[in-house]
């Protein structure tokens, strides 16, 4: 399938395109083969207004996945946000209340993709940590399709909203700001 000027394919069989936690979580996918698709690029143009300006892609027509620290007196935990990619994640207010937690910031680039196993600028949600609740923004969940992260600069997926909406973990409310 063609989305901009990128040729995508059924991400199930291309390992090599995917983060090993992209893949293990695809691997136990049974939405069938065309439910997530992936195409190879330039690992330099992985992240959003580089990506959607080379390969002819609307930031609309993308999500980010950004991980959130959130804290309460001694404990820490970590949540993954997932936003249309001309928004912003509502962190202070939507994102923390639903978390219950007294601060919620971004999390630091080697913590997230330390804790994630995937490249920064590459991270999406599928195969995170399966105790991290994933917040995906309302928007995110109504959209046909979407590119978003593979785990790894070198390639982006392409999924349904209705596919990240249903992601073990999932709540759908709205968490951006544009």
């Amino acid at each position: 399938m063609q989305f901009g000027t990128l040729e995508f394919e059924p991400a199930q069989g291309r390992s090599e395109l995917l983060a090993e936690a992209t893949a293990t979580a695809l691997a136990g996918n049974h939405s069938g083969p065309d439910s997530v698709l992936v195409a190879a690029i330039d690992p330099g143009l992985a992240d959003t207004e580089a990506f959607c300006a080379q390969y002819e892609i609307a930031p609309e027509a993308g999500a980010n996945c950004v991980i959130v620290e959130a804290r309460r007196g001694e404990r820490t935990w970590y949540a993954g946000c997932l936003v249309l990619g001309s928004d912003k994640v509502d962190v202070n207010s939507a994102v923390r209340k639903h978390l219950g937690a007294k601060k919620a910031s971004f999390a630091a680039v080697d913590t997230a993709t330390a804790l994630t196993g995937m490249e920064y600028g590459g991270i999406n949600p599928i195969g995170l940590p399966a105790d991290w609740p994933v917040l995906v923004d309302t928007a995110v969940a109504a959209s046909d399709h979407l590119v978003i992260g593979s785990g790894i600069r070198g390639s982006k997926l392409l999924v349904a909203g209705a596919f990240l909406a249903a992601l073990p973990n999932a709540v759908v409310l709205p968490i951006a700001r544009g």
